[in-house]
């Protein structure tokens, strides 16, 4: 896993993840993954898709997760 990826979710995150948290994490999860800090010109809408496409899905799981144990608990969102 990508080093620059923190976790997102409470209570390791005292407060919601933004927005700019989970694109952030998206992207360095596709550079990982595609091999490249910045795609070429050919490639930019592809790699670009995808990072929206995983921090959709980040957003996602972080709504539907339920956080149990400990008085903060609570559904991360």
């Amino acid at each position: 896993m990508c080093r620059s990826i923190k976790t997102l979710r409470p209570p390791v995150l005292a407060e919601e993840a933004t927005e700019d948290e989970i694109r952030a994490a998206a992207l360095q999860y596709v550079r990982k993954v595609s091999g490249f800090r910045a795609p070429a010109a050919h490639n930019r809408e592809v790699f670009d898709d995808a990072v929206d496409a995983v921090a959709k899905a980040t957003a996602e799981l972080l709504a539907s997760l339920e956080i149990r144990g400990g008085a903060g608990a609570r559904r991360a969102s």
